[in-house]
């Protein structure tokens, strides 16, 4: 019998135990042995609920009990989950977490302290929720190039942008409905200005390359500031407009951006609706594979720890390598990006935008009082130069 702890009985920590409890059977026939929780760590008494016969509130119970021999780290934040979780790895305790703050800030060094012990720190359940896609890219895809990574890693901001879109309301309109749903926190910051979907493609490059991409390198957009309009010309072009977290790689430089992307049918991203998240993975050799699912939600992601749960417990007192070392990857200017832009400006004559933009697409029709137009590849600085010839740009998204 396998034994393991879980610190935290919040959303994920909950969801964990009750995998483990509900698919017991299932889990032992594949796993050859059973998976036994001792031990859930909180602060709090849940009366009522039986996994009060398990419960302590002194983590020194699970880190000094020598049977435990998996630990699953749902607590989020940095602090008191860092600490905790080295010591556990010191202990020789294989760790499975789904904090990707954690795992962005000091993946590299519990990863070697894992190594050092003769156990393993994972942490599939960090970025996809889950979708599997740290797996793949540490096992299906180890022998390949990866050439880019392009992502719907929120699943708040995509359920947002697709109701501004299917049912043409504000911003403002859908995130309240949001919030009343549980999709989005009372404090949605992290997901509407980017920084979520930066952690996690942070994490995913440092992986794919190798070493540590810092999420402040990362040039970071949200979509407050995507209106009805923009749907109504990206309904013109027959497109759609996603929140893309992007990092490819060119020439021998890194580039990564997280931003509102022009999306066309062709891109297998455009269909993916509502609080679902999809990751798109082009490699040298193999071409294009996607992954997709729930991004987040209690049981999915819970499913994807104990999926790492399961892998710790085949691999008893061994170590699980992961390829990311604490060297720094360096992130190249966005300035040299190459891509397409849609533009917005106020009414304008078509001779004035083809001078300072050249061959554009042109949309007239769409708005009152103004116009938008798609320019042909340039890198964003040189787009950055084009705009400052205008007196005013009304807004600019990317095209992907």
């Amino acid at each position: 019998m396998v034994k393991a702890a879980i610190l935290g009985y919040g959303t994920v920590g909950s969801g964990v135990y009750e995998v483990l409890k509900k698919n017991r059977d299932i889990i032992a026939d594949k796993l050859g042995d059973e998976i036994q929780v001792k031990y859930v760590l909180d602060l709090r008494e849940f009366e009522g609920d039986p996994v009060q016969e398990v419960l302590v509130h002194d983590v020194d119970t699970i880190i000094d009990d020598t049977e435990v021999a998996i630990v699953c780290e749902t607590m989020g934040g940095e602090h008191p989950a860092y600490e905790f979780t080295k010591r556990a790895l010191e202990s020789g305790k294989s760790v499975c977490t789904s904090n990707k703050e954690l795992v962005e800030k000091h993946g590299p060094e519990l990863i070697q302290i894992a190594k050092e012990h003769r156990c393993s720190y994972l942490f599939e359940a960090s970025v996809g929720g889950g979708i599997p896609i740290i797996r793949p890219l540490r096992t299906s895809l180890a022998q390949e190039e990866i050439l880019s990574i392009t992502g719907i890693l929120n699943g708040t901001t995509n359920y947002i942008l697709t109701k501004m879109e299917t049912e043409g309301l504000a911003f403002e309109t859908v995130l309240a409905r949001a919030q009343e749903k549980g999709y989005a926190e009372k404090n949605p910051d992290a997901d509407i200005l980017g920084f979520d979907a930066c952690r996690k493609i942070a994490i995913l490059t440092s992986l794919a390359y190798g070493k540590k991409v810092d999420f402040e390198d990362i040039t970071t957009e949200g979509i407050t500031s995507i209106a009805a309009v923009d749907f109504a010309y990206a309904k013109k072009m027959g497109a759609t407009i996603k929140l893309f977290a992007k990092s490819v790689k060119k020439d021998d430089k890194y580039y990564a951006i997280v931003a509102p992307f022009i999306v066309k049918p062709e891109n297998p991203l455009y269909a993916v609706k509502g609080v679902f998240n999809a990751i798109l993975v082009n490699c040298n050799m193999g071409g294009e594979t996607m992954y997709y699912g729930k991004g987040a939600g209690k049981l999915a992601t819970a499913s994807a720890v104990v999926a790492d749960v399961l892998d710790c417990a085949r691999h008893t007192g061994r170590h699980l390598d992961i390829r990311w070392e604490d060297q720094k990857l360096e992130i190249a200017s966005i300035d040299g990006a190459i891509r397409k832009f849609f533009v917005r400006v106020p009414a304008a004559c078509e001779a004035q935008i083809r001078k300072v933009f050249g061959e554009v697409e042109m949309f007239q029709d769409v708005a009152d009082g103004e116009c938008g137009f798609v320019t042909e590849e340039m890198t964003e600085a040189q787009y950055r130069d084009k705009a400052a010839e205008f007196d005013s740009i009304l807004s600019m998204i990317r095209v992907d």
